[in-house]
């Protein structure tokens, strides 16, 4: 039986928005993140990295518009590190852009570049706000010189309403992932054929959704179920950590055990140079390492 990949969604939602025919969509959705009112799609200029340009760096969806250089990523699980992954991306198409636009970094004239712009669509079921400004700096241990913000948005259906009326396309994206999510068959496939028949017909997305049904399907299914995998290996990662905690305390049992076998012998010979006479406290303190301070610690 098929089961669900955990970056289905993701890959559904970049098929949507990411998608150089449906830049109507993604201008769409762009207005509606930015309370803006632009009309041609045209202007977007698509900059998704490409594997095969960058091994083993693919982003969602990225595109330079009105002097901004967009990226847009989706997770259906939260990811605090995505102002790093961002960073990686941002580093990667701004390397581009200057190659292409042939511009001299060296130069005593300031260079303008597309302001950059960051957002990550959150439509996972762990609880989180609808809108939250991950930074950066969160990761650092102290001050430093380098800020990144990702503004993430939550999608699931129902929440954002304001997002939601304001971008038909992402209302119907999130109603067809909670269908799926939220009204399991039995069989994943059947679910997902059920989900695209009954979307509404005045939905504006359908067409697209029943004329790609393949590739939707595709994106809905594999033969691996990563999220199941990854609880899994989660699982495991916690019950090493026990052991291992555990093993980690008997160590620093034993060795403090050490610790204090060693502070007794020095302290019982400590005791016995000063009573024989011979030795000042002092004296004594310094042949054994040992003097009543260490009392105070529990070096007993």
């Amino acid at each position: 039986m098929p089961v669900a990949n955990v970056e289905y969604k993701d890959r559904v939602f970049k098929f949507i928005f990411g998608n150089p025919n449906n830049k109507l969509w993604t201008l769409a959705l762009y207005n509606a993140i930015n309370a803006s009112s632009y009309d041609d799609p045209n202007e977007i200029k698509f900059n998704t990295i490409d594997d095969a340009v960058y091994v083993g760096t693919i982003n969602d969806a990225s595109f330079i518009f009105m002097s901004e250089l967009n990226i847009w990523e989706h997770q259906s699980t939260y990811n605090p590190n995505m102002p790093l992954r961002v960073l990686f991306y941002a580093a990667k198409l701004y390397e581009k852009y200057i190659e292409e636009n042939h511009i001299y970094l060296y130069s005593s004239t300031l260079k303008k570049i597309p302001t950059p712009k960051f957002v990550c669509f959150y439509n996972g079921t762990w609880k989180q706000p609808e809108k939250k400004i991950l930074r950066l700096s969160d990761a650092y241990d102290g001050e430093g010189d380098l800020e990144v913000t990702v503004t993430m948005l939550k999608i699931n259906y129902g929440k954002n309403r304001e997002l939601m009326n304001a971008c038909k396309p992402l209302q119907e994206y999130a109603w067809l992932v909670n269908e799926v999510r939220q009204n399991p068959m039995g069989d994943l496939d059947a679910t997902i054929d059920n989900t695209i028949d009954n979307m509404p017909k005045d939905f504006v997305i359908k067409d697209f959704i029943v004329g790609h049904r393949a590739e939707v399907k595709g994106m809905f299914l594999t033969e691996w179920n990563q999220e199941e995998a990854l609880a899994h290996e989660r699982a495991e990662g916690r019950a090493e950590g026990r052991v291992e905690g555990r093993e980690e305390g008997i160590a620093i049992g034993e060795q403090r055990g050490e610790q204090r076998g060693e502070q007794r012998s020095r302290r019982s010979i400590y005791e016995r140079l000063v009573a024989s006479g011979k030795f000042t406290q002092q004296e004594a303190a310094e042949f054994t390492g040992w003097n009543a301070n260490n009392a105070a610690y529990g070096l007993q």
